[in-house]
């Protein structure tokens, strides 16, 4: 774990202490989006989103192409900026960050697996996995080789450290880059669409293993996606966004039965329902 202040700890909400799926009811949320609004020119994007994570769950985000998704979680790190709403992250407004030192606390205890792996061709699979660890902390050359054996295996690729990631196939790499983004032992780890391109048979191991990450973990998990199989297996609850705004929020069995139109479209019964 990274020396540096741990803002989702030092709220007194770490997530290796909640129950996985929590409510409004049962503790305060980890993670507030308020009334978000966010626009590229004229594209409207997000229109005023509510939604809270809890500490120690899995949220799926699901939602059509361009729906504004991968834009809203983003946020969590910086790399977009609502227009307009506040978010807070243990308790801490992250609206008002500005500068890379600002941000450093909340990025170093945060995993980011992005869509399409983006590990560095130039490097094996092991300095891929120490990358972070180089450049954020002062660990000797000993610890951090230990903790890419350690971390590589956690995601079943146990002595793959001197491979290139030319020679992994494409549900190795998404293991791989999970590997890279817990180098520092995140307490939130944000999956942007995991299984995109990749086989079912590969889509479900992903899945397992996103699930038994946060089992072992006990990480909080936000997982963007518009695959619905994934969803049954790793959600504590999801959501829909539509049109910049979240027209559904729940457990995934109560997704499948939803009645909303949009709800229906997604989850295709429209067409089962009513053939032509």
């Amino acid at each position: 774990m990274s020396s540096s202040l741990n803002l989702l700890s030092s709220s007194g909400l770490s997530p290796r202490e909640e129950k996985p799926g929590g409510s409004p009811g049962a503790a305060a949320p980890l993670i507030s989006f308020r009334g978000i609004h966010k626009a590229f020119g004229a594209k409207v994007v997000l229109q005023g989103v509510d939604l809270d994570v809890y500490a120690g769950e899995t949220l799926v985000v699901l939602g059509r192409s361009g729906s504004g998704k991968t834009v809203l979680t983003s946020m969590l790190v910086g790399l977009n900026v609502p227009d307009q709403g506040s978010i807070t992250v243990g308790g801490k407004e992250i609206t008002k960050l500005k500068s890379d030192k600002d941000w450093r606390k909340l990025r170093l205890d945060t995993g980011y697996l992005f869509q399409g792996s983006a590990l560095y061709d130039s490097m094996t699979v092991g300095e891929n996995v120490a990358f972070p660890m180089v450049q954020h902390t002062n660990w000797s050359e000993e610890d951090m080789a230990r903790r890419v054996h350690e971390k590589l295996s956690q995601v079943g690729l146990a002595e793959t450290e001197g491979l290139e990631p030319s020679e992994l196939s494409g549900g190795m790499l998404r293991r791989a880059a999970l590997a890279r983004s817990l180098a520092l032992d995140p307490h939130l780890i944000i999956y942007d669409e995991p299984t995109a391109g990749l086989d079912p048979i590969t889509c479900d191991e992903i899945g397992r293993l996103i699930r038994h990450m946060q089992k072992t973990l006990k990480v909080t998990s936000i997982v963007v996606s518009h695959d619905l199989r994934l969803t049954e297996l790793v959600a504590d609850r999801c959501t829909l966004i539509y049109r910049g705004d979240m027209v559904f929020l729940g457990t995934f069995e109560e997704f499948v039965q939803s009645t909303h139109p949009e709800v229906r479209r997604f989850l295709h019964k429209d067409q089962e329902e009513n053939p032509a």
